[in-house]
């Protein structure tokens, strides 16, 4: 198959990855200090929390599916009186549903504790990007100003351009967090 004119191939536009090695240090320091703090909170977490973590790990693989084939699949063979020689024990599959039922309760139930983990770790991972962000802002903010200080010192004159004025000008958080909230409850019914 070809391609259409001017287009290259795909293989051709994919960029491999840059090897561990050719990292910049800094970076390489960051990837350490979060894969530290990654730790640190799974040393952190109570054994309640790191078992409800290692049972939902388990029962959302796919030998718990394996598992429950083969074990379901025997108790409905030897309740169906397939297999000659074993007598039912739960013709009505009345014990089958029992144990299915309780077994979901509790599985819901981990799969529920490891998600709250879950929940709260992206939680301080979004706050830590919103201070990231914040504090960027501010840094580029301040560049900007010093940018045209200097140009007005060395008598550049700016293009008169309004993005750079708004760019220029500081902003506090809390105003954006209210122009969020104020335009969400606009766009309440």
């Amino acid at each position: 198959m070809s391609n259409p004119p001017g287009r290259e191939p795909e293989a051709a536009v994919t960029v491999p990855p840059p090897q561990p090695p050719n990292l910049s240090e800094a970076l390489k320091r960051n990837i350490a200090a979060l894969e530290a703090r990654r730790r640190g909170e799974e040393q952190r977490a109570s054994i309640q929390e790191k078992a409800a973590e290692a049972i939902t790990r388990f029962t959302g693989s796919m030998r718990f599916v394996y598992l429950h084939m083969l074990l379901f699949g025997a108790w409905v063979a030897i309740n169906l009186g397939v297999i000659p020689g074993v007598k039912p024990f739960d013709p009505t599959f009345v014990i089958l549903a029992t144990w299915a039922s309780v077994e979901a309760i509790f599985l819901s139930t981990f799969v529920l504790i490891s998600q709250n983990r879950a929940a709260a770790a992206a939680d301080k991972r979004a706050d830590l990007d919103l201070q990231i962000s914040l504090l960027a802002e501010h840094e580029i903010t301040k560049l900007v100003q010093l940018n045209l200080e200097v140009a007005q010192h060395l008598g550049i004159r700016k293009s008169g351009d309004p993005v750079l004025d708004d760019i220029a000008r500081d902003v506090a958080p809390e105003a954006v967090l209210d122009e969020i909230e104020q335009q969400d409850r606009r766009s309440e019914p």
